[in-house]
C-alpha cells in the first residue's frame, strides 16, 4: 500500500493473516492470551515484537493492525500502541532516559507533557532546557554532552505554534540527539515528521486518529527498527499496552481521518477569521492567520493549518468563564479531535499544573479560550459562538 496516498492507506489498514480469505474490516481479538502447541515457538515469540501473538501486554492482532497502519502512514519502521497519549510519551521518555540525562523541549507544550518533564526533574534529576520551537540555533546552544533527546510538537497545544521540524531535527541529528515530535494536532494527513528528520513520532490516538470521542489511547512510531525494538521491550515491562477494543475503535475512526481533517481545518478557518474581527477578542492564535508568528513556516510545512486554535478575550478570566457558560452548541469538555466542537479554558484545565511563569512562557493568559473545531456546519458554529461573546 506504500504507493498510495495517506488518505487511501488509512481506509485499508493491514490485516492479520487468515486462511483462504480475509474480513473487510479488522476483527476485534478480545482475548488476553494465545494458545501454543510448541513450547519453543511460544518461548521465542515472547522476546520479539514481530513474533507469534502470546499475551495481550505484548501485543494483539487488532492492536498490531493499528500499529502497522499508523506506522505506515507516518513512514516508520514500527510502532507501539499504548493505553493513552501520555502512556506513549512516558513509554518513550522512561524507556530512553536515565538519571542525570538532559532534555531540550520547546517552550509551548501540552500541559501533561510539561508536568511530566517537571516530574522527571524532581524525581530523577533529569534536567530540561526550554527553547523556542522555531530556533535551531537556540537548540544547538542548549545541547550538552548529557543531552539525550529533543521534544517538539508539530502544532503546539494550545497556542498552535508550528515547530521548525526540518531545522530542529537536522540539528538534533547532527549532534547525535534523538528528536521526538508530538504529531497529535497535525496527524499524518498534515505532516509526517519522520520525513523531516524526526526519530520518534507520538500521538494521542484519543484525538483525531480515533475521532469520535469514545477512545483513550496513544501511539509511538519509530523511524529506526532497532530503536523501536528497544522501546517495545520496555513497553512490555511498563505495561502501558493498548486494549484491543480501543484499538479497533481507533482503526474504524482512522478510515475517515482524511475527510474529517479537511472539515476540521476549514471550520477552524471559518471561526478564526471571524473571531479576529470581533471587538471583544484581543488575539486569535491559529497558524492560518497572517498575524500568527508561525504563519510563514506553517505555509511551507503544512497543507492545512489544523482544527484547533485559541483566542484571548479582553475581559480576562471573567469574560472567558461567561463565554464558556453561554455557548449552546459547542461543548465545554476536555480533549479534542472528535466530530463535536469542544471548548475549554487552558489555564484552569489542560495546563492547570503550570505556575504563572510557565503559563506566561507558553503564552497562555487568564482570558485564553481553546476551541477544537468539530465537523458541524460552520455557520451554525459561528452563530453559537458569536451569541456567546461579550
Amino acid at each position: 500500500m506504500s504507493e498510495f496516498r495517506p488518505e487511501t492507506r488509512a481506509v485499508h489498514p493491514p490485516q492479520p493473516a487468515v486462511e483462504g480469505s480475509r474480513p473487510i474490516s479488522v476483527p476485534i481479538y478480545q482475548t488476553s492470551g494465545f494458545v501454543f502447541e510448541d513450547p519453543a515457538v511460544m518461548a521465542a515469540s515472547m522476546g520479539r515484537p514481530d513474533g507469534a501473538y502470546v499475551y495481550g501486554r505484548y501485543t494483539n492482532p487488532t492492536v498490531r493492525s493499528l500499529e502497522l497502519a499508523v506506522s505506515g502512514l507516518e513512514g516508520g519502521a514500527g510502532a507501539v500502541a499504548t493505553g493513552s497519549g501520555m502512556g506513549a510519551i512516558n513509554t518513550v521518555l522512561l524507556g530512553l532516559l536515565k538519571p542525570g540525562d538532559h532534555i531540550v523541549a520547546q517552550r509551548s507544550l501540552y500541559g501533561g507533557t510539561a508536568a511530566m518533564l517537571n516530574e522527571l526533574t524532581g524525581r530523577f534529576g533529569i534536567t530540561v532546557t526550554y527553547v523556542p520551537e522555531n530556533d535551531p540555533g537556540a537548540l544547538r546552544a542548549a545541547v550538552r554532552p548529557e543531552t539525550r533527546l529533543v521534544h517538539l510538537e508539530t502544532i503546539s497545544n494550545p497556542m498552535t505554534l508550528v515547530a521548525d521540524l526540518p531545522g530542529m531535527c537536522a540539528v538534533a541529528r547532527e549532534l547525535g540527539v534523538l528528536s521526538v515530535v508530538d504529531n497529535t494536532f497535525a496527524t499524518a494527513m498534515l505532516c509526517r515528521p519522520i520525513e523531516h528528520g524526526a526519530d520518534i513520532v507520538v500521538h494521542s490516538t484519543t484525538k483525531y486518529l480515533s475521532g469520535h470521542t469514545d477512545v483513550v489511547g496513544g501511539l509511538a512510531v519509530f523511524a529506526d527498527a532497532a530503536l523501536y525494538e528497544k522501546v517495545w521491550h520496555f513497553s512490555v515491562e511498563l505495561g502501558a499496552s493498548a486494549d484491543p477494543f480501543a484499538a479497533w475503535l481507533t482503526l474504524r475512526g482512522l478510515q475517515t481521518l482524511g475527510l474529517r481533517m479537511e472539515r476540521h481545518c476549514s471550520n477552524a478557518h471559518h471561526l478564526a477569521v471571524r473571531l479576529a474581527e470581533h471587538p471583544a477578542v484581543t488575539a486569535v492564535h491559529w497558524p492560518g492567520l497572517a498575524s500568527h508568528p508561525s504563519y510563514e513556516l506553517a505555509g511551507k510545512l503544512l497543507p492545512g493549518f489544523g482544527g484547533v486554535f485559541a483566542f484571548d478575550l479582553a475581559g480576562g478570566r471573567a469574560a472567558g468563564e461567561k463565554f464558556m457558560s453561554s455557548v449552546r452548541l459547542a461543548l465545554l469538555a476536555p480533549s479534542l479531535g472528535g466530530v463535536e466542537t469542544l471548548i475549554l479554558h487552558p489555564a484552569s484545565t489542560s495546563h492547570r499544573s503550570l505556575g504563572p511563569e510557565e503559563l506566561a512562557r507558553s503564552g497562555i493568559g487568564e482570558g485564553t479560550v481553546r476551541i477544537a473545531a468539530g465537523i458541524e456546519h460552520p455557520d451554525d458554529l459561528w452563530s453559537d459562538i458569536s451569541q456567546a461573546l461579550p
